[in-house]
């Protein structure tokens, strides 16, 4: 790790508190020309005395505004100080968990996994158009059907087709066979340039994609394509669960990741992160935002520096190794949960570095789903599973109530069932 290490608390009270005193101090300087302020104090009491002691706190009342991008030329320099933690972020994330060489990366903390996941979007179609003279209708988003909503709705924003990857029922490994054929209609119709998402934990199952599917088939049709890694949910989760994981920038063919603070890590919403290989980024340039220092390269614009400072406390508070072993306390539920769903003998998802279980609907009651407030993969008809998400609030002895409820509904529905066949067997 050249970045990543674990900080006692008077350290990380003293480098926060050092970044503010480098940032615009509202209160007392005289910045007469941002259109910002300190959170308003009749509201947010800066004088606070509990603040001394909560630094990321004193980072929301001061307000900092990080954008712009700033991996890439200069920035506001009012806000230099945060700027500078939310860069340390990004070397951590992007270097020693994600394999990227120092200063071979752009990125920013954005308002969310989704947003990251547009930004990706919006940087590929624009790169395509300009340094491939590419056509909108040119060009296709291709991702699974178990995608984050996030890429449809891209789609829908910046005018291009989704292709839309069929997935095995029980693996919920992409269909390779669906996967070519869709390729190759797309290429008749006139698809030349491809956007790549690739799932690394979706969203109802934790299930991992391999970039490799998508890699060999675009390759062996001679297709010019961009590959995103969308780690939203499993970013945090897969790189320490999997030892041999190699979905990272050591893979040539990555040029892009998106990770999700505020899941895994326990960030303030939103915090999403976005990385991507230096060369790409300016591609989104806003060139009217002139009384912006440096350059805007974001979609969000303004953002707050303090979910930066969120991501940087928890990090440094942790540590590598530290998160290593938080990691593995979950890995360890949820393989408790899956070792008592085999004694029940039922059906389940898991993918094998992940901490998502997701059940069957059919062995699932309402009172089970309001109970334990399971999430549905539908709203609604149609629902065909229900995921369990062991995260830091789920404790082995939320699991054993859930197992004995679950039991208890499954030896309920055998007796109807006996119950029926007796009645048809005497009426018989």
């Amino acid at each position: 790790m050249q970045f990543w290490k674990k900080l006692p608390q008077n350290e990380r009270q003293e480098r926060i508190q050092k970044a503010l005193n480098e940032n615009v101090n509202f209160a007392h300087d005289a910045s007469l020309g941002y259109p910002a302020s300190k959170l308003d104090g009749k509201v947010f009491n800066s004088d606070a005395p509990f603040l001394k002691d909560a630094p990321t706190l004193q980072t929301y009342v001061a307000n900092p505004n990080h954008i712009g991008c700033h991996t890439l030329g200069t920035s506001e320099k009012a806000f230099k100080g945060t700027q500078e933690m939310e860069r340390e972020v990004l070397n951590v994330l992007a270097v020693d968990i994600f394999k990227a060489q120092p200063s071979s990366f752009d990125g920013y903390i954005a308002p969310g996994g989704t947003e990251a996941n547009i930004q990706a979007i919006w940087m590929y179609r624009n790169y395509f158009m300009c340094k491939q003279n590419a056509k909108p209708a040119e060009i296709a988003i291709i991702a699974s059907e178990d995608t984050h909503y996030s890429i449809p709705k891209a789609a829908n924003l910046l005018m291009l087709d989704w292709l839309k990857i069929p997935v095995d029922f029980k693996t919920r490994v992409i269909d390779i066979f669906s996967l070519e054929n869709i390729i190759i209609n797309a290429k008749e119709r006139g698809k030349k340039y491809f956007i790549i998402i690739s799932n690394m934990g979706t969203t109802m199952f934790g299930a991992v994609d391999n970039p490799d599917d998508y890699i060999q088939i675009l390759e062996k049709h001679q297709l010019t394509y961009k590959l995103h890694i969308d780690g939203a949910y499993g970013g945090f989760v897969y790189p320490f669960s999997n030892n041999n994981c190699n979905i990272n920038f050591e893979n040539t063919k990555i040029s892009s990741i998106t990770i999700d603070a505020h899941k895994m890590l326990q960030a303030p919403y939103g915090t999403g992160v976005f990385i991507c290989r230096k060369g790409l980024i300016e591609n989104v340039l806003t060139k009217e935002a002139e009384y912006v220092e440096g350059m805007d390269l974001t979609l969000c614009g303004s953002r707050s520096g303090a979910n930066a400072i969120a991501v940087w406390m928890i990090l440094f508070t942790y540590g590598p190794f530290g998160w290593c072993e938080k990691i593995r306390v979950l890995q360890m539920r949820t393989e408790w949960l899956c070792a008592q769903l085999d004694e029940l003998n039922l059906t389940y998802f898991r993918e094998s570095y992940m901490n998502i279980v997701t059940i069957p609907s059919e062995h699932i009651t309402k009172i089970l789903e309001e109970k334990y407030d399971l999430v549905p993969q539908k709203h609604g008809n149609g629902n065909q599973w229900y995921k369990i998400v062991i995260m830091d609030h789920v404790e082995v002895d939320h699991l054993i109530t859930f197992i004995a409820d679950l039991k208890a509904t499954i030896h309920a529905k055998k007796g109807i069932t006996t119950k029926i066949q007796n009645i048809t067997e005497t009426t018989l």
